[in-house]
């Protein structure tokens, strides 16, 4: 679909189709809010505040710092950081020196640590105290690479100003180990780097993606991609100074660089962070903090709604609320507006579109498939192109069935280093093929039906596990669901289901059967049902199928 090809804007208003970029690059765009208005408060954590030009400042010094550690244009700085306000201050630092972040999931091991580290070739690692360890001391030996380590208690301590900045000793780790960054901050206080000349056309993160078929690759997201998908939450949605982010999403993951980091620095907002997500942290934060706005993993909306203490908290400021990073099922978002009192808008994209490509118009309630249940994960956002593709590449008319494809200003270039074997997601034309399988309808509205790859085959019939999944969450004794294919000798694969329960709920596996066999077609029902008491997701909250394919075990129909 093309940006001029949208019915839908007769339903809502006349608002642009093309936006022009408010800045060459994301530095300057942060430099544009100091000049604006230097002292208003960009991030809020632990009861403390730093406004814009105290964390220019603060980054300033950092910038300095990591010069004296040797890291020039275009080297890769790699995070291995929680949501803390360091994290912020310190892609700055790596802006202002031209460099590139490399943000990494805290929760990996060292040898995922160690393929990532390599990929990039980073030059430095930033990293909570507690996760340092996990980076390979070979990483770290010979002069090679160094390990910067923070305390994610610090701030709270000791706040950030540079007047008290190494006033307090560093942990025993850092102490004993490596540099501490607070230290390095206080050394270099009041110092600034040279100025810098970043291009729309530089690197300004390395994301990597999952891994999930093959090593894991980083996408190039450029300075440009992040001013566009800063402006286009900010317009979409009419956002300005005056909201309040709430940090749900990792900062690490493409939607808190863009929908929380990005953002805030864009509008001059204030960023709410909480270290890392638990439910009842967060509800604290909500209630404190008082935000207006987020985009998060349904998972982590839904845990706060099913949260024991929910009907006790004040959350009323919450009242632009966005999902992504996976499909939301009806009973998912009417669940969190009734409970929420704030409509649940979705949010589609990807890391290699630097976040959004699709999003709900803010306010307007999106149509639901009527075959699977499925919403619409919205309408291509400015100057978007996205299509939907058959197995011979031809353009399939609205209705049909097949392969989202996306280009725009959103779109990565590439991944990393990567041969062009690895490039086979891009398409000419800076087009990429997004993997989920969906179609539009005669509106412009986009559905996702499921993952291409996830696409079981029982007995010839194509099952796409999102519409069984979005079944059983019907169920008012089912939390959360995840439906795999699973090898059988008779079918080829047959239907595998994996749910949790509402605390205190004693549905049985042939009771969830049954439930499924009322509203689904015969080959389409679990055959295998497991009860289990979490269904794991990656630290964006999206489910991992592939980790239960070989699952617990099952009841049998």
């Amino acid at each position: 679909m093309t940006p001029a090809q949208r019915p839908w804007l007769s339903g809502y208003g006349s608002r642009p189709h093309h936006l022009e970029p408010s800045a060459p690059d994301a530095l300057t765009m942060f430099k544009q809010s100091v000049a604006r208005s230097p002292r208003s408060t960009l991030i809020q954590y632990q009861g403390r505040s730093l406004s814009l030009e105290e964390v220019d400042r603060l980054s300033d010094a950092v910038a300095c710092a990591l010069d004296a550690h040797g890291v020039t244009r275009k080297d890769r700085v790699a995070f291995v950081l929680q949501n803390v306000p360091e994290f912020v201050i310190a892609l700055l630092a790596v802006w202002k020196l031209g460099a590139i972040v490399v943000p990494i999931n805290p929760m990996y091991r060292e040898r995922e640590l160690e393929t990532i580290l390599a990929d990039a070739g980073a030059a430095i690692v930033i990293a909570d105290e507690g996760y340092a360890a996990a980076i390979p001391t070979a990483m770290a030996a010979g002069g090679e690479r160094t390990v910067i380590a923070c305390s994610p208690a610090y701030f709270a301590a000791n706040g950030l100003d540079p007047r008290t900045l190494g006033s307090t000793a560093p942990s025993g780790a850092a102490a004993g180990r490596w540099p501490a960054f607070h230290d390095l901050a206080s050394a270099f206080s009041g110092r600034q780097p040279d100025p810098v000349s970043l291009d729309p056309e530089d690197v300004a993160f390395l994301t990597y993606t999952s891994g999930t078929t093959g090593p894991p690759k980083g996408a190039m997201n450029l300075h440009r991609n992040v001013v566009f998908s800063a402006q286009t939450y900010r317009d979409w949605i009419g956002l300005d100074d005056s909201d309040t982010v709430l940090g749900i999403a990792p900062l690490f993951h493409i939607t808190g660089l863009v929908a929380h980091i990005a953002l805030t620095m864009l509008t001059g907002g204030t960023l709410l962070l909480g270290y890392r997500f638990e439910p009842s942290a967060v509800l604290n934060l909500i209630e404190t903090g008082r935000p207006t706005f987020t985009v998060g993993a349904i998972t982590a909306l839904m845990a706060l709604i099913n949260h024991p203490t929910f009907e006790h908290r004040d959350l009323t400021s919450l009242t632009k609320v966005y999902s992504g990073g996976q499909p939301v099922s009806a009973a998912a978002a009417d669940a969190i507006e009734r409970r929420l009192g704030a409509q649940l808008h979705i949010a589609y994209g990807m890391t290699e579109t630097t976040s959004p490509s699709h999003l709900i118009p803010f306010g307007v309630r999106p149509p639901t498939d009527p075959e699977t249940g499925a919403l619409s994960v919205g309408v291509p956002v400015f100057d978007t192109t996205a299509l939907v593709l058959g197995e011979s590449n031809e353009i399939l008319k609205p209705g049909e069935l097949g392969e989202i494809v996306i280009g725009g200003p959103q779109v990565v270039p590439g991944y990393w280093g990567a041969p062009s074997e690895g490039q086979a997601a891009f398409m000419p034309g800076g087009l990429i093929r997004t993997g989920d399988i969906g179609y539009m309808n005669d509106n412009g509205w986009f559905f996702v039906i499921d993952r291409k790859k996830d696409l079981i085959n029982a007995s010839g019939y194509k099952i796409w596990p999102r519409e069984v999944e979005d079944v059983l969450s019907q169920h008012p004794d089912v939390v959360e669901a995840a439906v795999v294919g699973v090898p059988d000798s008779y079918r080829g694969e047959t239907v595998k289901a994996f749910v949790s329960l509402v605390g205190g709920a004693s549905v049985t596996a042939d009771e969830l059967i049954a439930f499924c066999r009322d509203r689904l077609a015969p080959y389409k029902c679990p055959r295998l049902v497991a009860i289990v008491e979490e269904i794991p997701k990656n630290a964006a909250g999206k489910i991992l199928r592939r980790l239960l394919r070989d699952g617990p075990d099952s009841a049998r129909a």
